[in-house]
C-alpha cells in the first residue's frame, strides 16, 4: 500500500507581530506525524516595556510532547528575532541538532554559554542538501543587513517550499557575496508548491538600497563633526558596524563599543575576522572623556530607545563615564521597529537637549539601508520562484494584505496568498493548500525575575499601578474575626494628600458600615475583603473617576 503524506504549516510568532520569529513544519505520512523541523526561534519586544517585561518568546506548549519527532532547528540569519529565544526553549524542545551559517552559529553559542549549555551548533555550507527524517533543507545565500543571512529551500514528499524571511536583493553588499541567483531560480525551476516570504518591506516602491551606500555617509559625516561621533544600531548589525568602524579608522579616531550585547557581538565578530580592527584604535569607556572628543567613535547599543540600553543611559545622564557634550553627533542608523517610535523620538529629545546634534533617517537619507526588501526586490523572488502558493511573514497585517496585492498584480490568485495569524496553520497535499486548525498559542513574557510567571493579571495590575496608583486597606479584627477597630486607609500615586483625608475618611465610614452590621467571621474572610474591594472601587470612581489597585489586609488585635 502506497504511503499517503501531508504537510503542516504553523507560525508560532513572526506573522503579524514581525518580530518573536518562529515556524514549524510537519511532515504526516499515514495522517501519523513523523518528522517535525523548526526555522529560527526568537524574541519579540512588547508593548508594555514600561510594566517591566523585557521580552516575549515563542510558545512552545504544541510542541513539548512531541520533542521526539523534531529532527533540528535551522536558524536563517542572527538577528535577535530570530536566535534569541533558543536558550530558553532549547532543552524543552529535546535539545535539537541546531543548523545555521557562521556568524549566526558563533552568535548562538555565545547564548548557550549565558544558560550553561555546551552544545555546539552545525555551520552548513551552501549548494548541498542536508537531510532531517523526510525533509531535505537547502541553504541559500541572501543579502539582508547582518552577514551570513540564508534563505531555506524545504524539500518534502508533498513538494517543495522556500522559506525565505528577512531580505533584500543587495548586488554590492559591503562584505559578503551578493545573492545567490542560481540557487533561487534553480528552486523555482524544481518547481515550488509554496514561498514564504518576507513582506515587511510591501509598502515602498521601488528597490531597497545597499547596505554598501551606508558607508559612504558615515564618512561624510564624520569628517564634519567636531565632537564624539556616535553611532548607534542593531548590535547584530556586523556589516554596519564593521562600516563605521573602517570611518572611524580612516580618520583615526578611538573606536569605543559601549552596551553588553554591543560588546559581547563585536568580541564575536572580531575573533572570527568579520570585524578587523586595529589594536591602537581600540579604546575604553572610562578614558573616552580624557580624549579630544573628535579622536571618538563610540558605536552604542539601543537604536530602539529600550529602557536601561547603552543610549538610553547616555540620554539620561546615567553612565558615570561619558557625557554628550555640544557637538556630538549622534547617528540613529536603523529605523524603529513598528511599535518603538515613541520610545525612539523621546531619545532623540534627551540627546537633543544636551547639546547633541542628533540625526536620523527623517530628516536624511542614506543613514540607514532597509534590511527589507521593497516592493521590486519582493516581485523578482515571486518571479524567480514561481510558486503555486505564497505565505507572507515578517511584518503586521497590513503588510501581509499589502503583499498580497503584489502577488495579484503579477498575475496569481488572491486565494493563492494565505494571511495567517500566530497559530493559524496551513495543510498542504500534493499540488494543493488548505487553511488548518488553529493551535492555541499565549505570550510568553520575560523579565528580570523569571520566564513565563507574568500572566495577564500581574500585567494588568502592572498598568494599574502605573496609571491610576494603589490603595492599602487594613481591616483590624479581633479574635473572633470581628472588625474591633476603624480601618486604616493607605495610599501611594491616587490622589494628593490633602485631598485624600476626606476621601478617605468617608471610605473608611462606609467599610465600617458595610462590615460591622453582620460582623465578620475568620471563615469568612474572602468575602470581607471582597467586599471592601468592590465598596472601594464603586466609591473612588463615582468620586475621582479613577480605578486604583486596591489591596486588603487582615491584622489580628
Amino acid at each position: 500500500m502506497e504511503n499517503t503524506y501531508k504537510l503542516r504549516f504553523i507560525p508560532l510568532g513572526g506573522v503579524v507581530g514581525v518580530t518573536k520569529n518562529m515556524y514549524v513544519y510537519e511532515n504526516y505520512v499515514n495522517d501519523v506525524l513523523k518528522d517535525i523541523l523548526i526555522v529560527d526561534c526568537g524574541i519579540g519586544f512588547p508593548m508594555e516595556k514600561e510594566l517591566g517585561v523585557d521580552f516575549v518568546i515563542p510558545d512552545i506548549t504544541y510542541l513539548k510532547d512531541k520533542t521526539d519527532k523534531i529532527r533540528a532547528l535551522l536558524v536563517t540569519h542572527g538577528h535577535e528575532d530570530h536566535t534569541s529565544a533558543i536558550p530558553y526553549h532549547y532543552k524543552d524542545l529535546g535539545s535539537p541538532p541546531i543548523y545555521t551559517s557562521n556568524l549566526t552559529a558563533s552568535f548562538i553559542e555565545n547564548k548557550f554559554k549565558e544558560f550553561g549549555i555546551t552544545e555546539k551548533v552545525n555551520r552548513v555550507e551552501y549548494r548541498k542538501d542536508y537531510e532531517f527524517g523526510d525533509f531535505k533543507a537547502r541553504f541559500i545565500n541572501i543579502t539582508h543587513s547582518i552577514p551570513d543571512a540564508t534563505h531555506i529551500q524545504i524539500k518534502t514528499p508533498v513538494g517543495n517550499l522556500y522559506h525565505g524571511p528577512d531580505f533584500k536583493l543587495d548586488l554590492t553588499p559591503p562584505y559578503g557575496a551578493p545573492p545567490d541567483f542560481y540557487e533561487i531560480t534553480k528552486a523555482g525551476h524544481d518547481g515550488l508548491l509554496c514561498l514564504l516570504s518576507d513582506a515587511l518591506g510591501s509598502e515602498r516602491d521601488g528597490l531597497t538600497l545597499s547596505e554598501a551606500i551606508v558607508g559612504s555617509t558615515f564618512e561624510d559625516t564624520m569628517r564634519k563633526t567636531k565632537g564624539k561621533f556616535i553611532m548607534t544600531t542593531f548590535s547584530s548589525n556586523i556589516s554596519r558596524i564593521r562600516q563605521c568602524v573602517e570611518a572611524a579608522i580612516k580618520f583615526n579616531r578611538k573606536i569605543v563599543f559601549l552596551g553588553r550585547s554591543m560588546r559581547q557581538n563585536t568580541e564575536i565578530a572580531k575573533a572570527i575576522n568579520y570585524l578587523p580592527i586595529p589594536f591602537n584604535l581600540v579604546g575604553k569607556e572610562d578614558e573616552v572623556m580624557k580624549l579630544p572628543a573628535n579622536k571618538v567613535c563610540l558605536i552604542v547599543a539601543g537604536s530602539q530607545g529600550q529602557y536601561g540600553s547603552a543610549l538610553s543611559k547616555l540620554a539620561n545622564k546615567m553612565n558615570k563615564f561619558v557625557k554628550i557634550t555640544p557637538g556630538d553627533r549622534v547617528i540613529i542608523s536603523s529605523d524603529p521597529i513598528p511599535g518603538n517610535e515613541t520610545e525612539v523620538y523621546s531619545l532623540i529629545e534627551e540627546l537633543t537637549m544636551q547639546g547633541a546634534d542628533v540625526i536620523y533617517s527623517d530628516i536624511q537619507d542614506q543613514l540607514h539601508a532597509s534590511g527589507h526588501g521593497s516592493r521590486e526586490d519582493l516581485k523578482f523572488l515571486i518571479r524567480f520562484t514561481n510558486p503555486a502558493y505564497f505565505i507572507p511573514i515578517g511584518g503586521t497585517i497590513r503588510h501581509q494584505q499589502e503583499y498580497r496585492k503584489l502577488a495579484e498584480s503579477l498575475g496569481h490568485k488572491p486565494d493563492s496568498v494565505f494571511l495567517l495569524r500566530e497559530g493559524d496553520s496551513v495543510w498542504f497535499t500534493k499540488n494543493k493548500a488548505t487553511r488548518g486548525e488553529v493551535i492555541e498559542t499565549k505570550s510568553i513574557y520575560v523579565d528580570a525575575y523569571g520566564i513565563g510567571d507574568i500572566g495577564s493579571a500581574v500585567l494588568r495590575d502592572r498598568k494599574t499601578l502605573s496609571s491610576e496608583g494603589i490603595v492599602v486597606a487594613v481591616l483590624p479584627l479581633g479574635a473572633n474575626g470581628r472588625l474591633v477597630a476603624r480601618p486604616k486607609i493607605m495610599s501611594k500615586g491616587f490622589v494628593f494628600e490633602k485631598v485624600g483625608q476626606e476621601l478617605f475618611e468617608e471610605a473608611t465610614r462606609i467599610i465600617e458600615k458595610k462590615l460591622k452590621p453582620q460582623g465578620t467571621e475568620l471563615s469568612d474572610m474572602n468575602k470581607a475583603r471582597g467586599d471592601t474591594v468592590r465598596e472601594l472601587e464603586t466609591y473612588f470612581f463615582k468620586e475621582t473617576g479613577r480605578k486604583p489597585l486596591i489591596l486588603v489586609e487582615t491584622i489580628q488585635i
